[in-house]
């Protein structure tokens, strides 16, 4: 596990993850680097789209020699398979884990931008400087422009996109990482998947189930 990480490191020390936050997250408490070191890890994107499933298992896979591209093997000709044929074909493989990705939902969301104001009214003078009043003067005659600095405020839309990843042991047979993320960008699927990677590597670290150095 502890070399499953550190390839992670590498690959996305240089990918920002802004843009991508954590919802939620739960890691088995019997599994952690001290008990489990994975060799061989399929990589599992549950898209409809090929062309998308091969973009985001490649991505993913490039992390280094442990991860695999699950397109190679669980094509058309295997995906009628049971469960159970399935999980023995990933064995006699010898793969020990694997990571899905899959998008759960898309989420609309509008946002209100406020407006600027860069207009500078200057109030009249008043009183003992000899007549002018409150908005006479200077003042008065500039307040009346100021609309032309005025930026108003607008209404944007935009679209965020929860992801959840998980992470299986086939030795055990069970779940041992998951994590939801919101990302509000996903124009470009390898740079959201660098994102969310990025991101749950982080919470990974913070759930304990990764080393923190």
């Amino acid at each position: 596990m502890k070399k499953f990480l550190i390839g992670l490191s590498l690959i996305f020390l240089a990918s920002c993850s802004s843009g991508t936050a954590i919802v939620s997250s739960w890691r088995d408490p019997d599994t952690s680097t001290a008990n489990t070191e994975f060799k061989k890890i399929l990589v599992v994107a549950l898209v409809k789209n090929e062309a998308t499933r091969r973009v985001t298992e490649n991505r993913i896979a490039s992390i280094g020699p442990k991860f695999h591209s699950s397109y190679a093997i669980l094509n058309g000709t295997s995906l009628n398979l049971t469960k159970d044929q399935k999980l023995k074909i990933l064995k006699d493989e010898n793969y020990d884990a694997v990571v899905t990705m899959r998008l759960v939902d898309t989420v609309k969301e509008t946002n209100y931008v406020p407006g600027t104001n860069t207009s500078m009214y200057y109030g009249g003078y008043g009183g003992m400087y000899g007549g002018y009043g409150v908005y006479g003067g200077f003042g008065g005659w500039y307040g009346m422009y100021s609309p032309i600095y005025y930026d108003p405020g607008y209404y944007q839309e935009s679209t965020s996109y929860l992801i959840e990843t998980n992470v299986f042991s086939l030795k055990s047979d069970k779940l041992v990482w998951t994590g939801t993320t919101k990302s509000s960008n996903g124009s470009d699927v390898g740079l959201l998947v660098d994102s969310v990677i990025a991101t749950v590597m982080q919470e990974m670290k913070k759930d304990g189930f990764i080393p923190k150095k």
